[in-house]
């Protein structure tokens, strides 16, 4: 009675079956792997923005009454004995050449490139979850996903190149016999680790994208490797 009374609405115009079996899937998604995506997307444009700037991707501790001193892409940071820390810029706006090395010096404007092509793609993610479903959607999830597979070659070529500047006249002046991926009386930062880290996971947002948008009858079609 209850089957037929409903099938009757239905085709009167008046009956919606809101009930949760009826949702397409697709759209139930959305709420864990889009929101997912952008979540993820902005944790990791934070987290390449901080690496970005930190002093601390070469250190070197106290050793024989000697000041600890540390390296990063724009800064170069020492801490004396009795704990006072200082910072100096070797780079940034108008100073980019005083960066002791060509290799950092591509190093940061790979990184620098990286981290703003994250941001633009994780701008156009949160649009995606004002947009309605649709074309125009997808087409946004899709170079977005593009976006950030570009930003994790662009990152990572910047971090593969770093460790060549290791062998300048600089870092040899505090880190003794340092040579090319060799930091000599130094050792890797927890900057330039957390870079690591922050491209890695950067990894898996082209995944996420390929599965964001809301109503999805086929997977969009990036990226070909995934």
């Amino acid at each position: 009675m209850h089957s037929l009374l409903d099938r009757k609405k239905i085709e009167a115009g008046f009956g919606f079956d809101l009930s949760p079996s009826s949702l397409p899937q697709a759209a139930r998604m959305f709420s864990c792997v889009g929101c997912f995506w952008v979540l993820l997307s902005s944790a990791l444009v934070a987290v390449c923005s901080f690496s970005f700037i930190s002093p601390a991707w070469i250190v070197k501790d106290h050793l024989k009454n000697k000041d600890s001193v540390s390296f990063g892409l724009l800064w170069h940071c020492s801490e004396s004995l009795d704990h006072m820390y200082r910072c100096y810029t070797f780079g940034g706006l108008g100073k980019f050449a005083e960066i002791p090395s060509s290799s950092w010096q591509t190093s940061a404007v790979l990184c620098s490139g990286g981290c703003a092509l994250l941001a633009v793609s994780s701008l156009l993610a949160i649009i995606t979850i004002f947009l309605p479903s649709g074309g125009c959607e997808r087409r946004l999830c899709t170079l977005a996903g593009y976006m950030q597979m570009a930003a994790v070659f662009i990152m990572g070529s910047g971090l593969l190149v770093y460790p060549f500047g290791l062998n300048s006249s600089l870092v040899r002046s505090f880190c003794g016999d340092s040579d090319i991926y060799d930091a000599g009386e130094c050792q890797i930062g927890w900057g330039y680790m957390l870079a690591i880290v922050g491209v890695m996971l950067t990894l898996f947002l082209p995944f996420f994208a390929k599965y964001a948008p809301k109503e999805q009858l086929s997977p969009t079609p990036l990226p070909t490797l995934l």
